[in-house]
């Protein structure tokens, strides 16, 4: 069984917890049922289905602290997992950042599980997989990609008497359409929380254009460039400046939201007016489940507002060394954009570039936030709101803060996930000013 009900989930956990001698335990139980297809070179590949539960418990004796986890649910198996765990723990040295675990919390329940995208079945994956090899075959092209779903839950308990419980699923689409040369090549991914919206013979078309019209790719000189990233293409860059968005970072000099001469920037206007992003557990786009992974209750708070730094995330221990609340982690990034589509914004740019996909995004300073990478699957040249032809890739070095400062507009934001990142993102197409491209790269 990989799958429980919440009395299931419930009474094993209580169950783990009257197990443990130790001075505190704690217990998580997640289970999944995912299901899966990749297809490459117009040719399905692997398809497959994964059901799988893991028990994790954590015990601790004074400041000593031992974790095991397994997938067996018996009673030998739940009580050879909890001795195991109090071994490690009697061997431990003592945790100097030690917090003992939370007391009882009150979970307000997300709207996380659509029945839609629990019930996607193996002929579903296949008709998704067919909707795009099809027509990439009838124009000559070569599409590669990967759609997985999941349905799972999680449940948490403590011997202080903690118990939470919640179901949620999720899907996500990629997929490169190359020419058949492989001069050219497109892209396009989807996450999404209803798959019933979801479109494949629709969205396949966006990474057809973007291959067929990216084959004869021309040299533009690097520079600084006013710039529209598509959400994808910005979700990285954000993702890895939000790492920057705690407190004890930023207390001890080794973040870009650390004051001169000491503490943190948090009320001090750090981006442009026009940035306002947000965390909300239960937003409809973006509902995550209502606890962090310490089980602290997420809330729907303001990180930036109208360029103002307005939060930066406690730990446990830090906010009580620092006489400060620990609340929960965000799940969530909801970034406050327009109406606009990326075209939209393509429309109103006399001189730009247009970019897809970033990738291969490494940090360089993290004072500053540099980043470096590369655009990939589709960067184009725009003059006088048109896309006027291909351009070859360029290797990037820019700050997400500089980036945030040199805002021209936002568009309309969209679900993004980005595989480097914690976070459910809403992200807008961003046309920016000054956009740094430091050199050519050979990527397609």
């Amino acid at each position: 069984m990989t799958l429980f009900t919440e009395q299931e989930a419930k009474m094993l956990l209580q169950k783990v917890i009257k197990l443990s001698k130790a001075e505190e335990c704690s217990a998580q139980l997640d289970g999944s049922i995912e299901g899966n297809i990749r297809f490459a070179r117009n040719s399905v590949s692997t398809s497959g289905i994964i059901n799988n539960a893991v028990l994790g418990v954590q015990v601790a004796f004074g400041k000593r602290v031992g974790t095991a986890t397994i997938n067996e649910f018996d009673d030998a198996s739940l009580a050879r997992v909890v001795k195991r765990a109090e071994e490690l723990a009697r061997l431990a040295p003592d945790n100097p950042e030690f917090v003992p675990a939370i007391a009882k919390q009150t979970y307000k329940p997300t709207d996380t599980f659509v029945d839609a995208t629990a019930a996607i079945t193996p002929e579903l994956r296949a008709q998704v997989a067919a909707d795009c090899i099809t027509p990439c075959k009838a124009s000559k092209l070569v599409a590669a990609g990967y759609l997985s779903d999941n349905q799972s839950f999680s449940a948490i308990a403590n011997g202080n008497g903690n118990f939470g419980y919640q179901k949620y699923t999720a899907s996500d689409f990629t997929c490169t359409v190359r020419t058949e040369d492989g001069r050219g090549s497109g892209w396009v991914a989807r996450n999404l929380a209803d798959v019933s919206k979801f479109d494949a013979k629709s969205e396949i078309q966006i990474a057809m254009d973007k291959a067929a019209r990216s084959a004869e790719a021309k040299a533009l000189e690097p520079g600084k460039y006013t710039v529209i990233l598509e959400p994808a293409a910005s979700a990285g860059l954000v993702s890895f400046m939000m790492n920057s968005f705690d407190a004890r970072q930023a207390d001890e000099g080794r973040s870009f939201l650390t004051k001169k001469g000491g503490g943190n920037k948090v009320g001090e206007k750090v981006f442009d007016e026009r940035v306002t992003m947000y965390a909300d557990p239960a937003d409809a786009g973006s509902a995550v489940i209502p606890w962090d992974e310490d089980g602290l209750p997420r809330e729907k708070m303001p990180i930036v507002t109208k360029g103002v730094v307005d939060y930066l995330q406690y730990s446990r221990f830090w906010a009580k060394k620092q006489g400060k609340k620990a609340v929960g982690q965000p799940g969530n990034l909801i970034m406050v954009g327009g109406d606009k589509s990326t075209m939209d914004l393509v429309k109103t740019t006399k001189k730009g570039v247009l970019v897809t996909r970033t990738w291969y995004i490494r940090m360089v300073d993290p004072q500053t936030v540099l980043l470096t990478g590369l655009t990939r699957d589709g960067t184009f040249y725009i003059e006088n709101g048109e896309i006027k032809y291909p351009i070859k890739n360029f290797r990037f070095n820019e700050s997400p803060v500089i980036m945030l400062n040199n805002v021209e507009e936002f568009g309309k934001p969209v679900r993004v996930a980005d595989d480097e990142s914690p976070f459910v993102m809403m992200i807008p197409p961003m046309k920016l000013r000054e956009f740094t491209f430091s050199s050519l790269s050979d990527a397609v």
